[in-house]
């Protein structure tokens, strides 16, 4: 098919190389200066709309930069996220297209914004919510892999432009995932609640770790792994390893999207302020111990990895940041270590590290690499604080499996 892509940017140019790669013809256009081998860069919206089957918009629909997660959040009101460059890309497209062209938007909304506020800017094209479940740093191996491939339409219509749709992902898909058609407003509820779902996973998850540091005796890795394989009331082992808390600049502002959702429509109650209240208090937790090891021993603290997971430069909601953001409340700002963020440590350095990369636990579900180097070299005398709970060296370096205090 003959492809249009508004927006190829860190999400969206993997995924239109992507449709390329597997037959297709794509033209992109991008606000910030592009280049591929695989799409043609359009100048103009225009030209990238034009004679085109399909045009997908995979642009940003942003928070305020106070609410992505790395600095204290929970505090702040409610906040919808900003629409204005997804309604500014609707609109010029449409000026463009017509009634033999449908219009695929993947960016991220809360239920009831598609139809109360973004579709009427699709008036002379047919139109699709389309969101996408992909994570930084496997973006087009989630694309081809995903877990499902979320469809929605004004009345939620198998038929028609679903359908035209389906068989165009069936080209490319190398997992066969399910299909779920719904309405706009069903697909919006999938997208957001499916980011909360794994933010609350996660705030479990680290609850039980904290509990174990509290409790004593109890090593977080055998009660998650038995919670883990727990599959007949439960769930699946995803997202179930106790570790860092919940980042990026997805999940940490859905939840925060669906406190203003949840203000808005009068449910009563807020759990999603409860979620990030958690996360919050989990990092806190962690910074003092690294707080507490480094006044005792004298010594700096260095977190291993800025970026909010390995393998990309990104610090949108990162959790090492929210971090580092305690441990300076406490009084002692931490240095960071991360190649791709340009926080380069050539020396060795004698220190307490928190380990807050770990490629094996992060990327475990796609075929990407899974091997974590360290970013520098811990001298003797460090102590070393694990939340992953898989470092071990032979140095005269002290290592605490954070959330295992089995003394047996």
């Amino acid at each position: 098919m003959n492809i249009g892509f508004i927006g190829v940017g860190k999400l969206g140019m993997p995924c239109a190389e992507a449709m390329v790669k597997k037959g297709h013809t794509v033209t992109g256009y991008d606000i910030d200066t592009k280049t591929s081998e695989y799409i043609t860069i359009a100048d103009t919206i225009e030209s990238c709309v034009k004679d085109k089957d399909m045009v997908f918009i995979a642009v940003p629909t942003p928070h305020d930069s106070e609410y992505d997660g790395r600095t204290p959040s929970a505090h702040l009101d409610p906040k919808d996220f900003a629409y204005e460059i997804v309604e500014n890309c609707m609109r010029e497209a449409n000026r463009f297209m017509n009634k033999d062209q449908l219009l695929v938007l993947i960016s991220t909304v809360i239920p009831g914004t598609v139809r109360y506020r973004l579709s009427y800017h699709a008036s002379n094209t047919r139109f699709i919510y389309n969101p996408y479940l992909i994570a930084m740093g496997s973006v087009e191996w989630d694309f081809l892999n995903p877990e499902m491939i979320m469809i929605g339409t004004q009345d939620g219509s198998e038929t028609g432009d679903a359908k035209m749709l389906t068989d165009f992902y069936k080209t490319m898909m190398e997992n066969d995932p399910r299909y779920v058609t719904g309405t706009w407003d069903e697909c919006e509820c999938i997208k957001v609640f499916y980011n909360t779902f794994i933010s609350a996973k996660i705030g479990l998850v680290n609850m039980i770790q904290d509990v174990a540091v509290k409790q004593g005796n109890i090593n977080v890795d055998v009660v998650t792994d038995a919670l883990a394989n727990s599959t007949m009331r439960i769930m699946g082992p995803k997202y179930m390893v106790a570790g860092m808390g919940d980042a990026g600049a997805c999940h940490p502002r859905d939840n925060i999207a669906l406190r203003y959702m949840a203000q808005r429509l009068e449910l009563g109650y807020d759990l999603f302020d409860s979620i990030m209240n958690a996360r919050e208090v989990q990092a806190k937790n962690i910074a003092k111990l690294l707080v507490q090891h480094a006044k005792e021993k004298d010594l700096p603290i260095i977190i291993h990895g800025k970026a909010y997971k390995p393998n990309v430069p990104y610090i949108d909601g990162s959790y090492s940041l929210l971090v580092g953001h305690y441990c300076g409340e406490m009084g002692v700002v931490p240095t960071y270590a991360d190649p791709l963020t340009g926080d380069d440590i050539t020396d060795v350095v004698k220190a307490v590290v928190l380990l807050a990369h770990c490629a094996e636990v992060t990327y475990d579900y796609a075929d990407v690499d899974k091997k974590q180097k360290l970013y520098f070299s811990i001298d003797d005398g460090s102590i070393v604080i694990d939340p992953w709970r898989r470092f071990t060296t032979d140095k005269n370096i002290r290592v605490i499996h954070y959330g295992n205090t089995r003394e047996f």
